[in-house]
């Protein structure tokens, strides 16, 4: 259908290196050290998987104005020394900026094996149905 470029996977590598680092970072209580080198590696996996130009012009759409700052300004307290509260910071920007990428985010990953087992439980498939704009399983059959 289309070719992933070499890039694109190295892309794809790095955001898994970053997130990697970021949960490592959150479960290492709040390590400033991780927390920086995971945002780096995710910054940089998303521009080598999607171009610097679509990047750019992701980031700095004129309606993603608030959820940009609120990002960069929570990476930003994380290099100064306070991780906790730039965590916090940067995890609204994230979801302002990608929330809109959950749902479809969400119907992939129950179409993955082992995942999508795991997402059909009772009491997690309510709480993924919520994420998933309140659509139902029975919607999208």
């Amino acid at each position: 259908m289309f070719e992933i470029t070499d890039t694109q996977k190295i892309g794809v590598g790095l955001a898994g290196f970053g997130v990697a680092f970021l949960f490592l970072g959150v479960l290492l209580i709040f390590d400033r050290g991780l927390l920086a080198i995971g945002n780096i590696l995710f910054i940089c996996g998303l521009t080598c998987i999607i171009g610097f130009q679509r990047t750019y012009s992701f980031f700095f759409q004129k309606h993603k104005v608030k959820a940009t700052i609120a990002f960069f300004a929570g990476i930003s307290v994380v290099l100064i020394g306070y991780p906790l509260i730039g965590m916090i910071i940067e995890t609204y920007g994230f979801v302002l900026l990608f929330g809109g990428f959950i749902p479809a985010t969400v119907q992939f990953l129950r179409r993955v094996p082992v995942i999508g087992s795991f997402l059909n439980l009772p009491f997690i498939s309510r709480v993924v149905d919520k994420l998933d704009d309140g659509r139902t399983r029975d919607d999208n059959a």
